[in-house]
């Protein structure tokens, strides 16, 4: 049994049930969801003008392979709507694996731990609140956000 660190953001429709649906979709889909962060309101990021995020992560143990979760990951973004029509553009849902134990798997559809995870205040926020000792090479998640600008995030009641 695998432990895994995932991300969720939505920034069209209903963002915070649209990423209920998706931990639900995900864990009825092998990826039992064990803990998870609250919603927080996030600025876009990325160079497309859009309407504001919520983003959470959660902590999941699967007996999915790596390549498999992946897979799964996109059918519960495809089920929900999500269309791919600019990079780094609005969506319905967005759902990376930000870490597969400590794997490091290297392939055209598939980095972990995700590439982008120690630049994303926005990811790491909701992530330290759950697993702030999750460790990313040599460095604890929350030593990483501690370097980082948090700002514009705010934990939704």
């Amino acid at each position: 049994m695998a432990r895994v660190t995932l991300s969720l953001g939505s920034n069209l429709g209903d963002k915070r049930g649209n990423i209920a649906k998706a931990l639900s979709a995900l864990d009825a889909g092998g990826a039992r969801i064990l803990t998870r962060s609250a919603d927080y309101r996030t600025e876009p990021w990325g160079p497309v003008a859009q309407d504001w995020f919520v983003n959470a992560c959660a902590v999941a143990e699967t007996e999915l392979a790596p390549h498999d979760l992946l897979a799964l990951c996109l059918r519960v973004e495809q089920e929900l709507g999500r269309v791919r029509e600019v990079k780094w553009g609005p969506r319905v849902i967005d759902i990376d694996i930000l870490t597969y134990d400590d794997l490091e798997v290297n392939t055209p559809s598939l980095m972990l731990p995700h590439p982008y995870l120690a630049e994303r205040a926005f990811v790491l926020v909701p992530l330290a609140e759950i697993a702030p000792d999750l460790k990313l090479g040599r460095k604890m998640i929350a030593d990483i956000l501690a370097d980082l600008n948090c700002s514009g995030i705010t934990k939704l009641a």
